[in-house]
């Protein structure tokens, strides 16, 4: 895939997401891409990475791993705040009634979220680690309180 070359932007939010899916209920990327590309219209998908069930993250976004975003990096996360942001996106966020946000995250997605969370804070530790709710009041995603997370989880920011 050719790269575009579009200047390099410092990466000021790290956003957490969830699928809004109900608990327990698995997702694949391919979901993921029918829902944004083939429903949405969009020409990229939300996240660069999903966290699974099982806690195993995907790469959904070809991504340097660097505290910038370069064009070719762009995910379509949060509107307006995508070219100076990466997205992550868990599998849950909603009851198992389907009706209701919920904390959904297994202990196998907690560990991971903690992992990417903390290897994202050293690379870019002046970029601020937020859910996808802080950015768009209207949306309850990622259905915790992720500033609260990244504190008990040791990350002053």
């Amino acid at each position: 895939m050719a790269k575009a070359t579009t200047p390099k932007v410092p990466v000021k939010y790290l956003v957490i997401h969830c699928t809004d899916t109900p608990e327990g209920r698995h997702i694949t990327s391919d979901d993921i891409r029918r829902w944004h590309l083939k429903e949405r219209g969009w020409k990229q998908v939300g996240y660069t990475d999903m966290i699974h069930l099982d806690g195993r993250v995907e790469r959904l976004v070809e991504n340097n791993d660097d505290a910038y975003v370069d064009g070719w990096e762009i995910t379509n996360g949060a509107l307006g705040h995508n070219s100076h942001s990466r997205h992550i996106v868990y599998v849950g966020g909603r009851a198992r009634n389907n009706r209701t946000p919920a904390d959904t995250r297994t202990p196998a997605q907690v560990e991971a979220l903690t992992r990417i969370i903390k290897k994202f804070n050293e690379l870019a530790p002046n970029a601020k680690i937020i859910g996808h709710r802080d950015l768009n009041k209207a949306k309850a995603c990622p259905s915790f309180d992720v500033k609260a997370f990244v504190k008990e989880i040791g990350i002053k920011q």
